[in-house]
């Protein structure tokens, strides 16, 4: 068999295609025009440029659910992660809304995060929906999430010889801001997800060993306190980042969840 001449030759088949949206970032979308479920990804203290966000939209999109990574570290390239300090949070309340506007969304859009992607997208839903002027998110998922807010990251911290491998937290340093001010989200503070009025799905490796399942569990308990009840994934011997078996089971739940709720 002689090889294709050109790339015109190949007959490929596309799970999902790939838009540039000018000032948000990139889209993974199902092809075609109908109407579909579209996502906000938040990444975690990774940053915007490993790629992880960008693996997990595309997923999404092979699923049936539009996803858009959305870059919120401050500074970062393709050699290293940036940081989660000051961001602020309006400017990802803004992109919700944009990504709202799309001719192919349902008229429902949805937030995932995971670690301190997963605090992001908390702390947007409980914030958006607490403001009186916006409408938070039709749906909310999260993985390995804090149950309150932490410190500002900066992954030079991660790079520099000696390091033990973690950091303690400096309160004088805040991840994030509102409105343009951070004193309203200072470190340790809960996390009120008993505020949010829509539907939640929460996930977590049990033998998470960066930072506590319990906390997911505690997030589960304060939401029912607002009188509804989260959608929970326990994953046992799991750590902070799942098995590729349990990633499957995990993303295909995610897909359904939102397919469900932002229909």
């Amino acid at each position: 068999m002689q090889p294709p001449n050109n790339a015109g030759d190949l007959m490929v088949t596309q799970p999902f295609m790939i838009v540039d949206l000018p000032g948000l970032g990139r889209l993974y979308e199902p092809p075609g025009n109908t109407r579909v479920p579209h996502v906000l990804v938040l990444h975690g203290s990774e940053g915007a440029w490993s790629g992880f966000a960008h693996l997990q939209a595309a997923g999404f999109a092979a699923r049936g659910v539009a996803a858009l990574p959305f870059g919120y570290s401050v500074g970062g390239n393709g050699w290293n992660a940036g940081q989660i300090e000051n961001v602020p949070i309006d400017k990802t309340a803004a992109a919700l809304d944009a990504l709202r506007s799309r001719p192919r969304t349902t008229g429902k859009v949805g937030v995932y995060g995971a670690s301190r992607g997963a605090e992001h997208a908390l702390l947007l839903a409980v914030l958006m929906a607490t403001d009186g002027t916006m409408r938070p998110p039709d749906a909310v998922a999260v993985h390995a999430a804090p149950d309150v807010i932490c410190g500002a990251f900066n992954a030079k911290e991660w790079r520099d010889p000696g390091d033990p491998g973690w950091q303690a937290w400096d309160p004088a340093q805040r991840a994030w801001t509102w409105k343009g001010t951070s004193e309203t989200l200072l470190p340790t503070q809960p996390i009120e997800i008993e505020r949010y009025p829509g539907p939640l799905l929460i996930s977590a490796g049990e033998n998470d060993t960066m930072w506590s399942s319990a906390m997911s569990w505690r997030l589960a308990d304060r939401y029912a306190t607002g009188g509804r009840v989260a959608e929970l994934l326990a994953f046992p011997g799991e750590d902070h980042i799942l098995s590729a078996e349990a990633t499957m089971v995990r993303d295909a739940r995610l897909s359904a969840f939102f397919a469900e709720h932002l229909a």
